[in-house]
């Protein structure tokens, strides 16, 4: 099992070295057109790497999915590492829009925005990691976890009902306050770099409280996203790789949505009821188990009615527009 461990940490070395060293060793605006072939890109590898999740499964090469707490088919697992993948990249959505916002308070130019997610998912992937087998720990140990999770995921769901407006003062995030305590900030960007000089010594640039901001919000999404894979399985492998791959692709996702996040209004809607079907299935999940297949079915169908409504409405207003 660790060799599995290993062989998908140092994937995603490579991937990662060649995406900054090699395709984007050329600071430039990422435009949609190359946003969007690099999210297909992501997306045909997370696909591709869940048909060796059927087949090591199928197979249990070195004993895969033969734990007694998770012990499952190849056909089920490959099914769980999609829906999980699915409702990471989902959720990520949510995290689209604040990025967005983030970019736009602090002016981050467009060609500096790609290096800024490039090291602020690396962090997320570790963090990520070290919460999921935390988490899966947890659950193992007290079986009561998961209603915990479940009513977590609830609450945030209405909160996100309730707060529509999506805000933030840097100035309350804990480590941009410990930031600027350690070193002073400069007051312009100095190219792609995190740290410059001001009056000879060291400080750092906004792009570096970008980044911070970045990373402890990634922190809070996955609070969120974390438990809800949680709800599909608590198999450590396809939680964190179905988490890594989605977050992945979340840069190039981010790149090719930016400009038409408007557009996609209902979306958020679509995103709350999938935290609160979630939650309710981790509820249940000691009386009644819901098939995976169901689950599935139920998610891509509220994100399909929020995108279909999102361009209903907006085709609407441009009708509207054009009429007067």
């Amino acid at each position: 099992m660790i060799y599995f461990w290993l062989g998908f940490i140092l994937l995603i070395m490579v991937l990662l070295a060649l995406d900054l060293g090699v395709f984007h060793r050329k600071i430039h605006r990422v435009s949609s057109r190359e946003a969007i072939l690099w999210t297909i890109f992501w997306v045909s590898l997370a696909m591709l790497f869940n048909v060796f999740i059927y087949f090591a499964y199928t197979y249990h090469w070195f004993g895969i999915g033969l734990s007694p707490y998770y012990e499952q088919s190849g056909k089920e697992a490959a099914f769980k590492f999609f829906t999980g993948y699915v409702i990471e990249e989902s959720l990520s959505l949510d995290n689209i829009f604040v990025m967005a916002l983030i970019f736009s308070y602090f002016k981050v130019p467009a060609k500096y925005q790609h290096r800024v997610l490039f090291w602020g998912i690396l962090g997320a992937q570790i963090m990520r990691g070290v919460m999921i087998l935390a988490g899966i720990a947890l659950i193992n140990k007290f079986s009561w976890m998961i209603y915990l999770l479940g009513i977590l995921l609830i609450f945030t769901a209405l909160r996100m009902l309730v707060n529509k407006q999506q805000s933030f003062d840097p100035d309350k995030n804990i480590l941009v306050r410990i930031a600027r305590k350690i070193y002073p900030v400069a007051s312009e960007y100095n190219g792609p770099k995190f740290f410059s000089r001001v009056d000879g010594q060291k400080a750092i640039t906004p792009l570096f409280l970008v980044l911070l901001i970045i990373e402890s919000t990634d922190i809070l999404f996955a609070i969120d996203s974390i438990p809800a894979i949680f709800a599909i399985t608590t198999d450590p492998y396809i939680v964190f790789t179905s988490n890594i791959f989605a977050i992945l692709g979340l840069r190039s996702l981010y790149f090719a949505l930016a400009s038409m996040l408007d557009k996609f209004r209902y979306l958020k809607v679509s995103l709350v009821f999938i935290l609160i079907y979630v939650g309710i299935k981790m509820l249940l999940s000691h009386s009644y188990k819901i098939p995976i297949l169901i689950s599935m079915s139920i998610i891509a169908g509220m994100l399909s009615i929020g995108i279909f409504t999102s361009i209903v409405a907006t085709h609407s207003e441009k009708k509207s527009v054009a009429a007067k």
